[in-house]
């Protein structure tokens, strides 16, 4: 199964309804947050108006996160970041409970999550319309590019991160090749110096059993040793019948830390899973339309053999070391060498028969996969100022190297009987040599960012050198490389007015290799595509509140998208262009000590504006329109001290199923509820008990279709009990 994934605008008033609550998150005032917070009995749950430091490495002390490393490399002020950026923090996460990376983001704007519908085998997403060449993830954990190929794609359990954060355009200039649309970028725990003992109990839908656990602790008087231990076992089946989902993480680290000024972090990931759950095709007859005789495919339906399987394993050691030297340099370091092993036997449908509208065609794929990366970034950070520019100068260079060993075998299945389908066993075989894939990047870049009163200017530039290769091992043999140098910049500045409002614009540049052609003769590579966006957008950060608005528009393009050549129907140019226009608006506040809002809006206006066989097309699974509104109430005395009632709805317009738009997938939209108990009053501080029902009302919808033959449900509801206990 070859990963090859490449409107009726919703009603006013759920487009008004984005912009209202944004506007009254806006007008609370400072001094009705500070009362809220001070008249407090003391055996109830109180949340303090002064909140710690933030930083962009580390927890954040409500929902609302001001600070961001992952535009910038530096810890940055979001108001001052000249580009668009989201953060879910741990609190957030704790609120919804995720069970996957991309769930967590299902709040956020410009980003859709659904893609694979109900499957989390990969946290694959689409960013403001684009995602990436082969449909391997765009994802960086701890700085550091979580680098895929082929199936071999990590996965990252969200109860081991601290935060994530959804950067939105163009990033090339500081992390290289990179699709247009953005990156998701993960913070892990880190080693606390005060003590944390947590245990996790959890049951739910689906015969879903977690347990996870969390300590932390200094190590000695002075706090110089510390150390973090976390992990879970998880087992649940999956909505498609005959589908499981086991994973076993540990996430061992380790700081020292001799001084206020230098820091070095040991951090370790290891993560099997023997079953990865569903990862198949569903064809648009019986899901979007209805199969000739009117029915439809259930939502539990899997098309696969009883014997699929898929597993992987993954494997992670290394660092981040900072030192400062005075108060003007700084050096850093992140470090990590990683090893992921995938192997599957999948049988997955291709489609409906031409002649038989009930008989499912179905392929098989038999693949091992052995992949090894390094990768390293040196940064050096100096603050200065030239007369009355105050700069925070990055200077660095960083390095992957990744090799991918793939054994796979390409074949075909019975028919299956959408009437009356009969689920067997299928006789795979083995798999063969297929191919190796390596690719090398390295990058130097330079960052100013120069404040001048109350202007922010960020200016940058970065230069690559990309290599790429492959060897073919079956078809005869041969070897293809490609060798690409690539110059990226990126320009903004942000006003920061003194009530917390920062209007900003900004110009950004990516590039991308694209895939090679293996299968012509002669093999051909192709020349990377380009990306380039303009940004204009304003944000909205009082100082003492916990409150962050943003809205952005912009125009992303991108140049050199692979299209049919219009001389040879089965080869390809890098001559196409698609570009995207849109609009996102995000609100997140922790009103008062006893309501959280989180609310966003997303239009997107994407087009194939050059293309052999596509031009004026929509790309598919790119809705136009998207929406979501979240709030929580905690009760914070009375009977009812400790109790949190939340609720939030999520939706996703329609979308073309296929690049020729051939047909549309229906809009859908779906509520989610929470109900939580603190157990501080009963002097169980920082435990809670809670329920979560994701699809409350149990919306059967199909979520995306990327081909005719390739659609997906949506998840089905979901209700996860969740007990967590702390000492």
């Amino acid at each position: 199964m070859a990963r090859s994934i490449t409107g009726q605008p919703v009603n006013t008033s759920i487009r008004k309804l984005a912009l209202l609550v944004a506007a009254a998150v806006g007008s609370i005032s400072a001094s009705s947050f500070a009362a809220d917070n001070t008249a407090k009995k003391e055996d109830t749950i109180t949340v303090s108006a002064a909140a710690p430091q933030e930083s962009a490495w580390g927890p954040a002390p409500t929902i609302a996160a001001k600070h961001a490393a992952t535009a910038t490399k530096t810890d940055t002020p979001i108001e001052k970041t000249p580009q668009s950026i989201s953060v879910v923090t741990n609190e957030e996460m704790q609120m919804h409970q995720p069970k996957s990376v991309k769930e967590a983001l299902g709040y956020t704007p410009g980003v859709t999550v659904n893609s694979r519908g109900a499957s989390s085998t990969y946290d694959f997403v689409i960013i403001r319309g684009f995602s990436s060449v082969g449909l391997n993830q765009n994802n960086y954990l701890d700085g550091l590019k979580l680098q895929g190929n082929f199936y071999n794609d990590a996965v990252i359990d969200p109860y081991m991160l601290e935060r994530v954060e959804l950067m939105r355009g163009p990033t090339s200039v500081l992390y290289g090749k990179s699709n247009p649309g953005g990156i998701i970028s993960m913070v892990s725990k880190r080693p606390t110096t005060e003590p944390l003992h947590e245990v996790q109990f959890k049951m739910g839908t689906d015969n879903l059993f977690q347990t996870g656990f969390d300590f932390s602790d200094a190590l000695d008087d002075d706090g110089v040793y510390s150390y973090r231990l976390t992990g879970l076992a998880r087992s649940n089946n999956e909505q498609q019948q005959n589908a499981k989902q086991q994973r076993y993480t540990i996430a061992p680290s380790f700081s020292w830390r001799p001084d206020d000024k230098t820091n070095f972090t040991f951090l370790s990931y290891f993560q099997n899973e023997p079953e990865t759950g569903y990862y198949g095709w569903l064809p648009k007859e019986g899901t979007v339309e209805p199969l000739p005789d009117g029915s439809r495919l259930p939502t539990s339906f899997n098309e696969g053999a009883t014997n699929n399987t898929y597993s992987r394993n993954q494997k992670m050691v290394g660092y981040s070391f900072e030192h400062g030297f005075d108060d003007t340099f700084t050096v850093r370091q992140n470090l990590r060498f990683t090893e992921m092993k995938t192997a599957q036997q999948s049988v997955y449908g291709t489609g409906i028969d031409a002649t038989n509208g009930h008989m499912l065609n179905r392929g098989t794929v038999v693949d091992n996969e052995r992949l090894q990366n390094f990768s390293v970034d040196t940064q050096l950070e100096s603050k200065f100022a030239t007369g009355a520019l105050e700069h925070t100068l990055l200077t660095g260079v960083d390095y992957m190297r990744m090799r991918n060993d793939i054994n796979a075998t390409f074949g075909s299945a019975p028919q299956l009987d959408l009437y009356n389908p009969t689920m067997e066993d299928f006789d795979f075989g083995d798999a063969a040599p297929y191919q190796m894939n390596e690719s090398k990047q390295t990058g130097i870049y330079v960052q100013d960012q120069a404040e001048w009163d109350k202007w922010v200017m960020t200016l940058g530039g970065r230069y690559d050198w990309s290599e790429q290769a492959t060897t073919v091992r079956g078809d005869g043999g041969g070897y293809i490389e490609r060798n690409d140098k690539k110059f990226t910049w990126r320009g903004g500045v942000n006003y920061l007015f003194d009530n917390g409002i920062s209007p900003y614009f900004s110009y950004s540049q990516s590039f991308e290799p694209s895939a090679f052609d293996l299968w012509s003769n002669p093999r051909t590579s192709y020349a990377p595509s380009k990306g380039e966006q303009y940004e204009a957008g304003v944000k909205y950060v009082p100082k003492n509140m916990p409150v962050v608005i943003t809205g952005a528009v912009y125009q992303l393009t991108k140049t050199n998208n692979l299209t049919a050549d219009p001389s040879n129907p089965l080869g390809q140019i890098p001559a196409g262009e698609i570009r995207a226009r849109g609009v996102e608006l995000e609100a997140k506040a922790a009103i008062n000590a006893n309501i959280n809002v989180i609310a966003s809006y997303t239009y997107t206006d994407a087009e194939y504006t050059k293309d052999t066989n596509l031009k004026g097309n929509t790309p598919e699974q790119v809705p136009e329109h998207m929406a979501s509104l979240w709030g929580d109430y905690t009760f914070n005395e009375g009977a009812l001290s400790g109790l949190t009632l939340g609720t939030g709805g999520r939706f996703i317009g329609k979308s073309y199923g296929d690049p020729a738009n051939s047909f549309e997938v229906g809009s859908a939209a779906v509520m989610d509820a929470v109900v939580k108990y603190d157990l501080g009053r009963f002097g169980m501080n920082g435990s809670s008990i809670a329920v979560n029902v994701n699809n409350l009302l149990d919306r059967e919808y199909v979520a995306s279709c990327f081909q005719t033959y390739g659609c997906f449900w949506g998840a089905e509801r979901q209700v996860v009990a969740t007990a967590t206990f702390r000492f």
